[in-house]
C-alpha cells in the first residue's frame, strides 16, 4: 500500500474496459465515433459490473486531478480538476475527459481522490501489509518539474514512519521496518536483502524517528522527505548527513522467475 487518500493513474481508466480493446489508437478512433461515445459516457456513471470505475469511484468531477500531459496546449491545466476544466468549457465532465485522451493522444495522468483516512490507519496496522510507492524516480528539478506527480512519489516512506507510525501511533515502529524491509524482499525471494546480515548486500537507511516527515503535497509534489541523515547501496554512501555522495552503486534485482537467455 502508500499511504495516501488518493490515487494515480490514466484518466482513460475512467472508460470501460471494452474502450481500450487494440490500444490506444483504437481507444481515439472510439471517442470520436458519436454511438461509442455515448455509449462510454453512459457507463462512465454507472458502478462497474466486472471492472473498477474510477469516475464513479471519485463521487464528483473535482475528486479527479490533472498532473500530465503531453500536448503542450494543454500543460497550462496541469493540477487543475477536472470539475474546473469542465466548467471552462461549459462541457459535461465526461465529455471533457474524453476529448482530453482525444486533444492529448495519450492516457492523460491523473490523481484521483477515492480512499479514507480511517481506511489507511487500518491498512497500516495489518501485519501481512507492506508498503510501497508505485511511482519511478524523480528530482525537483529538468524535466521532472514539467508534470506534476503523486506525492508518493517523494514522500510516502517518510509519510509512513512520521504521520503514521510516530504521530498516529497506528503501528509499531520495528514491525512497520520490518514490512518495509526484510517482508517483502523475501515475499519477492530477493537474495540477500531487506535484513542486516553478514554476507548480506548492505542496504542501510538511517534515520531520526523523532523527525521524519514528507513534504510533498498534491499541490506541490516536487518536494524532498527530511529526516533522513544516511543511506547505504550495496556498503556505499549515497547519502550523507543528508546530501547526496554522487555515488550510484545500485544494480538491476532478479527474483526467481528471470530467464536468462
Amino acid at each position: 500500500m502508500y499511504p495516501y487518500e488518493a490515487g494515480a493513474t490514466g484518466l482513460s481508466s475512467c472508460f470501460p474496459p471494452w474502450a481500450h480493446e487494440g490500444g490506444l489508437r483504437a481507444t481515439l478512433a472510439r471517442l470520436r465515433d458519436a454511438s461509442q461515445r455515448a455509449r462510454i459516457r453512459d457507463e462512465m456513471t454507472r458502478p462497474g459490473a466486472d471492472w473498477e470505475n474510477l469516475y464513479e469511484a471519485a463521487g464528483t468531477p473535482e475528486g479527479i486531478v490533472l498532473v500530465s500531459f503531453k500536448n503542450e496546449r494543454l500543460k497550462p491545466l496541469t493540477g487543475q480538476t477536472l470539475g474546473w476544466v469542465a466548467a471552462q468549457r461549459g462541457a459535461d465532465p465526461r465529455e471533457v475527459a474524453m476529448d482530453l485522451v482525444l486533444e492529448d493522444e495519450s492516457r492523460v495522468g491523473m490523481v484521483i481522490f477515492m480512499a479514507a483516512a480511517d481506511n489507511l490507519r487500518r491498512e497500516v496496522a495489518l501485519p501481512w501489509m507492506s508498503f510501497g510507492s508505485d511511482a519511478g524516480s524523480m528530482a525537483p528539478e529538468g524535466v521532472f518539474l514539467l508534470s506534476q506527480p503523486h506525492p508518493r512519489t517523494y514522500g510516502t516512506f517518510a509519510r509512513v514512519l512520521g504521520r503514521f507510525v510516530r504521530d498516529e501511533r497506528a503501528a509499531p515502529l520495528e514491525d512497520v521496518i520490518h514490512r518495509m524491509t526484510g517482508f517483502p524482499a523475501a515475499n519477492l525471494k530477493l537474495d540477500r536483502r531487506g535484513l542486516l546480515r553478514p554476507g548480506y548486500w548492505a542496504d542501510v537507511v538511517a534515520f531520526d524517528p523523532m523527525t521524519i516527515h514528507d513534504h510533498a503535497t498534491y499541490t506541490e509534489p516536487h518536494r524532498y522527505a527530511t529526516g533522513v541523515a544516511h543511506v547505504l547501496v550495496n556498503g556505499t554512501p549515497v547519502l550523507r548527513d543528508g546530501e547526496h555522495t554522487g555515488a550510484r552503486p545500485g544494480r538491476v534485482l532478479y527474483g526467481p522467475a528471470r530467464r536468462d537467455g
